[in-house]
């Protein structure tokens, strides 16, 4: 992508409603924009971002076997009259009616209509276990939204939902995603707590919420230290493996960790002080086991191996892309601006044109352009006419991770100085060693 040609509203002033730190990085690089209050376009740059995490998710999702589906932001009240949830959801619930006065509502959650998907077509405990997600808008009329899309009131979201035959069964469901959640934080350059938590009005009695430690953090969270020495499941876990699921689950929850909801002063106080962790923390994700909360006033049964019809027992698995990219910058920054992970970063490269209309200068740009594009690296080529003092900037802010910069005297000798965004180093190399470099 050239520059001169791509659509990034760079702010030079902090934006004076930012209030933390990731917010105003989104707003000065022109990432997101705000539209009303707590409701954000995402410009290209952060929409970039956004595909990037949303990729990472559903990978880890198909590994856990979960399967993807779309159901509509706008839903019927009636499957949430049905399911008792109507009524008692609260103010936060946005309700409207359409031109027939029927009650609809802009869906804050999907439990009722992937039950009415579900039990429309599955009868037979022979289709379980089943697992149906989605990467959806959802909207919750937040009283007090803030920092950003940290905390709006439309928002994107992953919800899974998992459907068995028993509690049992379920339990491994839930253990599979627990599995899961720790391996998409980690690809996300996030070091996630999970922590028990309340269920709220979702609802069930079995719940973690995954937490990454911030000063800007919502709420105060307490967990042991150890958390920070756990292994991250590989790439090669086996999501069928029972015993193995439910040994990452049980090392997970082996020591101390709740939000201040679930907090039992007295138990971390019993953990030795150079153990002891508080600090503010910024929920990513949410779990849910929930049993038959849902299937039991929907009617979601299937024919068991007797025979007989028996509830499905649910669970459901949140986690909100909208939240996870301010969270990954209020973990990764500097003064100078965004520091993103490889895995996230809108550009992999972005090739600094010093001097354009030098001749030397051009040749090598366009030869580092084409080359890291055709060898599959997402380039960023600054073609602009702007002082090198503004590129420079512009390159720190964004937080692409490598930056090459091709500036008259070593274009002249075939050199480029090649620079590490999150270490700050920097090396002047022979072109054909920069490409071996990012490509290889």
């Amino acid at each position: 992508m050239r520059l001169s040609r791509y659509f990034m509203p760079i702010l030079k002033e902090n934006p004076k409603e930012a209030e933390i730190v990731s917010h105003r990085l989104m707003l000065r690089t022109g990432m997101v924009r705000q539209q009303s209050q707590g409701i954000y376009s995402w410009l290209p740059l952060g929409k970039r971002v956004l595909d990037k995490v949303n990729a990472i998710i559903r990978e880890e999702q198909n590994r856990a076997g979960a399967i993807e589906l779309l159901m509509p932001t706008l839903q019927s009240a009636e499957l949430w009259q049905e399911s008792g949830r109507y009524e008692a959801y609260g103010k936060e619930m946005l309700r409207i009616k359409d031109r027939q006065e029927r009650p609809m509502l802009y869906g804050p959650t999907n439990e009722e209509m992937v039950t009415d998907i579900f039990r429309s077509y599955i009868k037979s405990y022979k289709n379980l276990p089943l697992n149906l997600y989605h990467i959806q808008l959802k909207f919750r009329d937040e009283i007090r939204p803030r920092f950003g899309t940290m905390r709006s009131r439309e928002f994107l979201m992953k919800d899974a939902y998992s459907f068995d035959l028993n509690k049992e069964d379920a339990v491994h469901s839930y253990n599979k995603m627990f599995a899961a959640y720790l391996r998409t934080f980690d690809r996300l350059g996030l070091r996630a707590i999970p922590m028990r938590a309340d269920t709220g009005p979702i609802g069930g009695n079995h719940s973690h919420e995954f937490i990454i430690l911030a000063e800007t953090g919502e709420s105060e969270v307490f967990s042991h230290r150890d958390f920070v020495n756990f292994d991250i499941p590989g790439e090669d876990t086996n999501f069928d493996d029972v015993a193995g699921m439910q040994a990452i689950f049980d090392k997970w929850t082996s020591v101390y960790a709740a939000t201040s909801e679930m907090h039992d002063a007295a138990a971390f106080d019993a953990i030795p002080d150079s153990d002891r962790l508080s600090a503010r923390g910024i929920e990513v994700g949410h779990i849910f086991y929930f049993g038959t909360k849902y299937s039991e006033p929907m009617g979601a049964k299937v024919q068991g191996p007797d025979g007989k019809e028996h509830l499905v027992h649910m669970g459901s698995y949140g986690i909100g892309p909208t939240r996870l990219v301010p969270a990954i910058i209020e973990a990764s920054h500097d003064e100078n601006g965004i520091i993103w992970p490889e895995s996230v970063a809108p550009f992999d490269v972005v090739v600094i044109n010093m001097k354009p209309g030098d001749e030397a200068c051009d040749r090598l740009s366009e030869n580092l352009y084409a080359t890291l594009g055709n060898a599959g690296k997402d380039v960023l080529y600054d073609d602009t006419d702007d002082r090198a003092g503004t590129k420079f900037a512009t390159a720190d802010l964004i937080g692409v991770p490598v930056q090459i910069i091709v500036g008259p005297r070593s274009a002249a000798v075939g050199e480029v100085e090649v620079k590490v965004r999150r270490t700050g180093a920097r090396e002047v190399m022979t072109l054909e060693a920069a490409l071996n470099r990012i490509t290889g």
